[in-house]
């Protein structure tokens, strides 16, 4: 026979596994993510660090140095450039990889936030297919001019520069790092708001427009601050102005294109921002082992000195933040792009 205290005591037992067995599904996922952090860590697997865009560019260059300064925390870390169709390339190989933090890519506006409306096809889909990591930096666009070609022409202002086109159209060649670069973007607006002609010669990188700019092949172009900042500083190139709806830091006598002249300009806000991305699908665990690693290599001293000599200012962020920073780029290029008229076929 069964008393009332036995049967109480026979429920409470049975109330008490029935929460603890729920407990511990609940706690499943976590101690599950937990391991999937500790294997990555312990597997001695090297880190690939995909950067889509030639060797010589900032961000090969900043990729090179985040790499060196990961490797206490995170081990090998190998950067591999697969440049080609304006980043879509190698974007292609991070999203098609194995999603175990071991293949990871320094995207772009231009692949994120650019190409997907640039192009008719897109090999992979920049918000569902990635796992943001971190933002690594912002840095402004600037115009430079070749200064043979500015000096011969006297041109030294915008103002001077928007009189010798409309003098001279479609007689200026304008470089970027290739087709539906923010540097391509940028020549496309400026040829609308400042009504002239100009015609676009793409190139697969930074580093290869610029070579083009030193030689005369181009006469100017909308470049990176951080890639055209050596060259402003030996004064091969003359910077006339930067593309953002403020000055730069690094430059603050250098004005905006809308202060120069071309009104207007300043509301597209064009910047190139990079960051990291790991495939869609890698465990969160692992994102944060990520993103604890190179966010504290960008805090570091050596690594914020080493960008700034290229004028990039570190803009570490959780991968939440970055996520939506993606996503709100993503939607206003799609304006920016029709408004360029910008095309690939």
């Amino acid at each position: 026979m069964h008393t009332p205290r036995r049967v109480f005591m026979r429920r409470i037992g049975r109330q008490l596994a029935a929460l603890s067995a729920a407990a511990t599904v609940l706690l499943l996922p976590t101690l599950a993510q937990a391991d999937a952090g500790s294997d990555f860590l312990a597997s001695g697997k090297p880190v690939t660090l995909v950067v889509p865009f030639p060797p010589g560019g900032p961000l090969d260059t900043i990729a090179r140095v985040l790499a060196e300064a990961v490797r206490p925390t995170l081990g090998n870390v190998i950067v591999e450039n697969r440049s080609g169709a304006g980043g879509n390339i190698g974007m292609t190989v991070v999203a098609k990889a194995e999603p175990d933090g071991h293949t990871i890519g320094m995207g772009a506006l231009s692949t994120h936030a650019i190409n997907p409306w640039l192009y008719p096809h897109m090999p992979f889909d920049p918000i569902k297919d990635f796992a943001p990591i971190t933002l690594v930096a912002d840095v402004p666009n600037v115009l430079v001019l070749n200064k043979e070609f500015a000096a011969q022409n006297k041109i030294a202002t915008v103002k001077d520069l928007v009189a010798y086109l409309k003098q001279n159209p479609g007689k200026v060649n304008f470089g970027s790092g290739g087709n539906g670069s923010g540097g391509h973007l940028a020549g496309e607006l400026f040829k609308q708001l400042a009504d002239v002609q100009m015609v676009h010669l793409p190139y697969r990188g930074a580093a290869p427009a610029q070579m083009a700019l030193l030689s005369d092949d181009v006469q100017l172009m909308f470049d990176n601050l951080g890639s055209a900042a050596p060259r402003i500083r030996e004064g091969r190139i003359l910077a006339l102005g930067v593309t953002t709806p403020h000055r730069a830091s690094a430059y603050p006598d250098l004005p905006t294109l809308a202060e120069s002249g071309v009104p207007g300009f300043q509301k597209f806000e064009i910047s190139t921002w990079f960051g990291l991305f790991a495939p869609a699908g890698t465990p969160p665990a692992v994102v944060d082992k990520l993103n604890q690693a190179f966010t504290t290599a960008l805090r570091s001293q050596p690594v914020r000195d080493r960008m700034q000599k290229i004028s990039a200012e570190p803009a570490p962020d959780t991968p939440a933040q970055f996520a939506d920073l993606v996503k709100r780029e993503n939607k206003r290029y799609e304006g920016i792009v029709k408004r360029s008229g910008a095309k690939i076929d």
